[in-house]
Parts: structure tokens; sequence; C-alpha cells
């Protein structure tokens, strides 16, 4: 789809954005604004001309306030699919407000027109192929919006599309060499190290990926988009379990398929990577990712082994099935020594307990420094991507003791989201560290069953912000 902006509509389908039926001089667009009851947001008509339909919609913003915004959106993109090429007038808006509500309606027209359907005998692709943004005054403001939007959007559908594949052909070395191909295309770093490297460098994430055939990698990506190249990196670190079956702690078979989308911290952090590199942000950003799978080899992790991590910390894996964290505390390692980082944010489909805690609407956040865990919170208020604040007290240190190591990699159903960042935290002592936990946020279940492309809009925001501090 291309979107593109404007000073005057040229589109036969028009949608026409308003806080108030004042604001608009199309006639007709008047009168679907003007019937709209208090609870209404969007109207829509069809009028002839020379022998055909001109479809007409209007959306209404009773404030302009992010979430309402989107939810506008989201009911005008649903009619706004079904046209083939569609005008948008937005000359109400001021120069603050003109790229809230364009990013708003990119997102949601996005969505809209996002299928999944490579591996389909008949493919459905969506018929809206063009969309212009019109403003009679503010069309060079619009442009410069629509490239970081725009850049988002490609960001979300290259997370939701790897997300999507079947773990058959989204193995660990597909995602890494996606991964590298995307970044290189974008003038980014790209290194990826295989299982010689994992082998002898990182014990505990070794102890995971033994029980696949399928080689296990350790992604690195490096963006230099700061006017000094020196200054430190924030750096996203992701889980990338591209099939977890539980291993030997096997897991039960009723949606197991799911568990394709164990790698959606990865599919974030290259989404949000390539997102900030493609709006060419100014600011220095890495990538780490620790991508394999988690299978119930005769090679495999059992529970009572006791593993060495990289840095030397002993674990003792009571449950096979908590398999990322064995992974990640590597990872963050690896940053460690490899990195002088501003933050690391980790991301990761960690825990089931985050579903029961928070259910789908927010991913679990915790951190070892407040500072970075409320500009997370901030850049989640402002995108309307939600996150909730969970405690690490000292006292859940407590379940993790083990008679036989340092370490064990599970603390009980009490608190299980929290003991499992406490876990992580243990590994990222000596940087400012917040952990997303989106287990529940990542992807859908049911008829509408795919990756959601979330956290990204959440970590894209506080890129950006930290752009403007």
């Amino acid at each position: 789809m291309q979107f593109t902006a404007s000073t005057q509509a040229t589109q036969e389908s028009q949608l026409f954005v308003c806080t108030h039926s004042d604001q608009i001089t199309d006639e007709t667009a008047k009168i679907i604004a003007n019937t709209l009851t208090r609870k209404e947001i969007f109207g829509t008509a069809a009028i002839p001309v020379s022998g055909s339909l001109k479809h007409i919609a209007v959306v209404y913003l009773a404030d302009l306030q992010v979430e309402t915004m989107q939810k506008a959106a989201k009911e005008a993109a649903a009619w706004a699919q079904k046209q083939v090429s569609l005008s948008i007038n937005l000359h109400p808006f001021c120069n603050l407000n003109t790229p809230l509500v364009t990013q708003a309606l990119v997102a949601a027209l996005g969505e809209a027109v996002y299928r999944f359907d490579a591996y389909k005998k008949e493919p459905n692709p969506a018929k809206l192929q063009s969309v212009e943004f019109v403003h009679p005054e503010r069309s060079e403001m619009i442009k410069d919006t629509l490239s970081r939007a725009e850049a988002l959007l490609y960001g979300v559908n290259l997370c939701k599309d790897l997300a999507n594949t079947g773990s058959n052909i989204c193995t660990p070395t597909y995602l890494a060499e996606t991964a590298a191909r995307e970044a290189q295309a974008v003038g980014a770093e790209a290194k990826i190290l295989g299982s010689d490297y994992i082998r002898e460098n990182m014990p505990s994430f070794w102890g995971v990926a033994k029980g696949s055939v399928q080689e296990p990698k350790l992604v690195e990506l490096r963006y230099f988009g700061a006017a000094d190249k020196s200054i430190a990196p924030i750096v996203l670190v992701g889980k990338g379990l591209t099939f977890d079956s539980g291993g030997i702690s096997l897991k039960p078979g009723e949606g197991m398929d799911e568990m394709k989308y164990d790698m959606c911290g990865a599919a974030t952090v290259i989404g949000t990577f390539i997102a900030a590199a493609k709006a060419k942000l100014p600011i220095n950003l890495a990538v780490v990712v620790a991508t394999c799978e988690n299978m119930p080899d005769a090679g495999a992790a059992k529970p009572g082994d006791v593993v060495k991590a990289m840095n030397g910390t002993t674990i003792e894996n009571l449950n096979t099935d908590a398999e990322g964290r064995l992974v990640l505390c590597d990872a963050l390692t690896y940053v460690e020594q490899n990195f002088t980082p501003k933050a690391v944010i980790d991301v990761a489909t960690l825990t089931g307990a985050c579903i029961i805690a928070l259910g789908n609407v927010a991913s679990g956040l915790m951190g070892n420094d407040q500072d970075l865990v409320d500009a997370l919170l901030q850049a989640s208020r402002n995108s309307n991507d939600k996150a909730w604040q969970l405690p690490l007290f000292p006292e859940y240190k407590e379940q993790l003791k083990s008679n036989f190591a340092d370490l064990q990699n599970i603390g009980g159903r009490p608190a299980g989201t929290i003991t499992a960042a406490t876990f992580l935290a243990h590994f990222a002592e000596h940087y400012h560290w917040a952990h997303l936990d989106i287990a529940g946020t990542a992807w859908k279940s049911g008829v509408a069953k795919g990756a959601t492309g979330r956290p990204i809009p959440l970590l894209m925001q506080f890129l950006v912000e930290q752009t403007e501090r």
C-alpha cells in the first residue's frame, strides 16, 4: 500500500476527519457528520456520480487523546480497506495534531490490509492500494510523518510475518538470516554466531539448544544513527525460541502449534531495530537475539540437570519448559561482555503467569532502574501500547534458591512472572535493565489467530522520546 501527501484530494473515495461538523466544507460529508449521534464516531454514504458511486465517509474525534484517535482510525480503516484508493482530508488539524492523526490512521490502515497468505493456494490481497493524506497547508509535514509511520508499519509487519511463519520454515537459521538481510538493507551491521561459539561460550543457552537438530544462532545487529557514534547504545535483547515443545517437560498437545510464537520477543526487537533504522532515528541502537528450538531429543536437557551460565553462575534446571530464561541469561551476559550500553531492554514471551496476571491487554514490565521503567511506561501511555509494572522485591530471590546450584530456574507457581524476571535480574546487575514479558500481548488465539506486532509501537515511541531528550 502506498501513502502520499497532497494539498488537494484526487481520489473518488474520500474520508473526512474532524472534531466538529463545522470544520467540514464538503456538503455530503457535512450531512453525514450532522447525522452522527453523540456515541457514533463514523458514518458513510455512497452517492451516484457519472454512472458510478462516490464513497464518502466521516470519522469524528471526540477528543485528541491517542486512544480516541486509534479507536476512530480502526473503525475508519475497516471501511477504507474496501476502497481501491482513498483521499483522507485532514484540513481541520494544526501543526501539533496533524502528525498524531496521520500516525493513527497509517497504523490502523496497515493493520486492516495486512494479510499473511504467502502459503495459501489462492491469496486474498487487500483491495486498498493507495492512500493520500490531504492538507492545504501541511503536506510537507505529513510527508515527514509518513516516513516515520511507514517505517513503524514495516517493522510491525516484519515482526508479524516472522512470527506467523511455521517453525518448519522459520528456523533459527531463517530468523537469523532474515534479520541480517533486513539490517544490511538499511545500512546497519549484522553478525551471526553459530553452534560452535554457543557451545563453547554460552553453556546455558546451549543446554536448551542441544536437544534440537536445528542449529542455534546468536544474532547481533548494530545501527549508528547518532551524530556521535561513540555514544553508548540502547541494546534490545530478544528471546527467539522458534518452537518450544517444552523439552523433556513436554507441553500439552492442545495449542502447541502456537509455540511457534515463542520467538515473538526476537521478532519484536528485530522489527523495532529495522523500523528505527528505516526512520533514520538519531540514536545508536543494537540488538542481540538468541534463537534456537526447545525439543525433547535424547540429548536434551533433563529436569535436575545443573548447567553453568556464561557468567559462571550455576543453575539447576527443575523444568525444561522454563527454557527462555536459560537462553536469555547468557544473552544478557553477552551484552555485558560486548557492549557498554546506555540501557538494556529484553523482550520475551516468558511466562504463562503473565497472561493470568494481566490478560491480553498489557505487557508485564519490570526492571532494576526506575528511570528506565518510567520512560517505558511513558512511551506506553503515549503510544497506547499498554504495559504495567510489576515489582522486583528482594524477597522474591528466596524462591530461586537451590540446594545444588547457585540458582534454580523456577520459583514455583506464586508470582511466576516476577520470579522469572528476578532470575534474569541476576544477569543484568551491571547495567540499567528492563524486562518486557509479552506472553499475553504478542499474539492472538482463536479465530483471529496471528501475531500482533506488539510491543513495537511502545519500543519505537521509547526510542523516539530518547532522541528528544
